[in-house]
C-alpha cells in the first residue's frame, strides 16, 4: 500500500514535467507549456518500493497520460527514461522516471487490465479509484512487456508471444472507447475544464 504523505517537492512534479514533456515525440504543445496536474491515478507496488502514478496533465494543446515512477535510488540501466530528481519533504531524494521504462509499473499495468490491482486514489492512502475502468478478455496472465516504442500519440509495447500490442495513449481522446478488436484496456477520468469531468481511453490490448 502506497502511503501519500501531505509535504513538499522541489521542484514539483508539473515543474519536472514543463522542462521534459516538450522533448517527447508525441507531444504537440509549445516549448514553455502551462501544465496543469488534471487526474491520474496509483498503482501500489507489491514491494513497496516504488511508487507508480498515472497523470493527467493538460495544456493548450490538449491533455496527456504520463506514467511515472518515483524511486530512492537510480534505476539500473534507465538513464535514457530519468525525468529528473525532487527532493520529499520526508523522503529525501526521488529519482523520477518515465514509467514505461520501469518493469514495476508496466507490471503493475499489466496486473490492472487483468484484474490482478486496482487502481488508487491519487492524493489518498488506500482509498481504490473507482472511476477507473478495465477490462480483459484473454485466457491466463500475459508473459510481460517488450521495450517501449514512443509515436506521435503513444506508446507501444509487443507482448511476447502472444500476437498482442499494448498502446499506451499519450495524447488523450475526450469520449474514446476501446476497439472492437480489443482484448483489455483501462479508461480513466480527469478535469476537462473547472466543472467538466471527461472520460477517455488510456490502454488498450489488441492484436498486431
Amino acid at each position: 500500500m502506497a502511503l501519500i504523505h501531505r509535504t513538499t517537492l522541489k521542484p514539483t512534479k508539473v515543474e519536472l514535467l514543463t522542462g521534459w514533456l516538450p522533448t517527447r515525440p508525441w507531444y504537440h504543445g509549445s516549448a514553455a507549456p502551462e501544465l496543469v496536474k488534471a487526474g491520474g491515478f496509483r498503482l501500489d507496488d507489491p514491494a513497496g518500493e516504488v511508487g507508480i502514478e498515472f497523470m493527467v496533465v493538460t495544456e493548450a494543446s490538449g491533455a496527456y497520460l504520463v506514467p511515472l515512477t518515483y524511486r530512492g535510488a537510480p534505476l539500473e540501466g534507465a538513464d535514457h527514461a530519468l525525468v529528473g530528481t525532487m527532493e520529499h519533504g520526508v523522503l529525501g531524494t526521488r529519482w523520477t522516471y518515465d514509467g514505461c521504462h520501469d518493469p514495476v509499473l508496466t507490471a503493475g499495468l499489466l496486473a490492472l487490465i487483468e484484474g490482478r490491482a486496482q487502481a488508487q486514489a491519487q492524493s489518498l492512502t488506500d482509498t481504490p479509484d473507482h472511476e477507473v475502468a478495465r477490462g480483459y478478455e484473454g485466457e491466463g496472465p500475459l508473459p510481460g512487456l517488450g521495450a517501449p516504442v514512443d509515436t506521435d500519440e503513444s506508446t507501444e509495447f509487443a507482448v511476447p508471444d502472444t500476437g498482442l500490442v499494448l498502446g499506451l495513449r499519450r495524447v488523450l481522446t475526450p469520449g474514446s472507447t476501446p476497439p472492437e478488436d480489443a482484448v483489455g484496456h483501462v479508461t480513466g477520468v480527469w478535469e476537462h475544464s473547472a466543472d467538466t469531468r471527461t472520460r477517455a481511453l488510456f490502454a488498450v490490448l489488441r492484436p498486431r
